[in-house]
């Protein structure tokens, strides 16, 4: 079937044939296991009448796995180096587009309704940022299935006190779900990357009233994470202590010690409930 993935011979030797070599600045580094796309797919659990949403179709294993699903696919990829790449890749494949456009710049509402599933390998030096917007910015995704450097994911799914909790933690918790699906090892990509890579799955919840003015506080105190909230806070409020102190909350901790409900319950007292 020509939805089958392509293996690592099959993708070494398309991008050699079209003279394409991975580029470190756009963290390029092609899926090239089968079995692994086809992991990635049964957690998608696509569904009748769902489209899917691929950033960085790169050599189109992964695309090709999708179309292998049933579900159309509409996928971006910013280098247009790998046109005849995807156009040989892609030969075939039936309810594929591809725009050769960067994704950064796509508006969500263009999506229309949805319902939409992501379903992404994300290069390592974008992959939060438009992750992280997507949540935010276009309710058609419903799902999302995407696979991240491992300390980004830990980033996204940490709690309030550790380490790598921040402002992305909070995010995912106002906007969704998280769940680590499964590690990926670097070497079923082409070239191997020096870092391991986690797929995550991420489901959409409606976010509360008040989330984005929650998440301006936390970007504010998290600007200034080793300050105390009375501190990190006072450019934004005109009396952080008073505000602190009405919504329960200890002026003298940290950013990282407030839960994202710690920080809509603020919100909620700045520009009321």
């Amino acid at each position: 079937m020509p939805e089958n993935p392509l293996g690592r011979g099959a993708t070494a030797r398309l991008l050699a044939a079209h003279g394409v070599h991975p580029r470190k600045e756009l963290g390029q580094h092609f899926l090239v296991d089968p079995n692994l796309v086809r992991r990635i797919v049964a957690v998608a659990a696509l569904q009748p009448g769902e489209r899917v949403l691929e950033i960085g179709a790169g050599a189109g294993t992964l695309t090709r796995g999708l179309a292998a699903a049933g579900a159309p696919v509409l996928a971006y990829e910013v280098d247009a180096r790998l046109r005849p790449v995807l156009e040989e890749a892609l030969w075939g494949v039936a309810g594929v587009e591809v725009r050769y456009e960067d994704a950064a710049d796509l508006d969500p509402g263009a999506l229309g309704e949805g319902p939409w599933v992501m379903v992404a390998n994300l290069p390592y030096n974008v992959g939060t940022p438009l992750l992280l917007r997507l949540l935010r910015e276009a309710p058609a995704i419903t799902r999302f299935v995407v696979m991240l450097q491992r300390e980004a994911v830990e980033r996204l799914a940490a709690s309030p006190g550790s380490r790598t909790y921040g402002l992305p933690s909070v995010v995912v918790c106002l906007y969704g779900t998280v769940e680590m699906a499964f590690r990926v090892p670097a070497a079923v990509f082409l070239p191997p990357p020096k870092v391991e890579s986690t797929v995550v799955v991420i489901h959409r919840r409606p976010a509360p009233a008040r989330a984005e003015q929650a998440l301006t506080l936390a970007a504010a105190a998290f600007g200034q994470r080793r300050k105390m909230l009375r501190r990190s806070l006072a450019a934004m409020l005109p009396e952080p202590s008073v505000a602190l102190t009405a919504a329960g909350l200890d002026p003298t901790a940290r950013a990282e010690e407030l839960s994202p409900e710690d920080y809509l319950r603020l919100a909620e007292v700045v520009h009321g409930g």
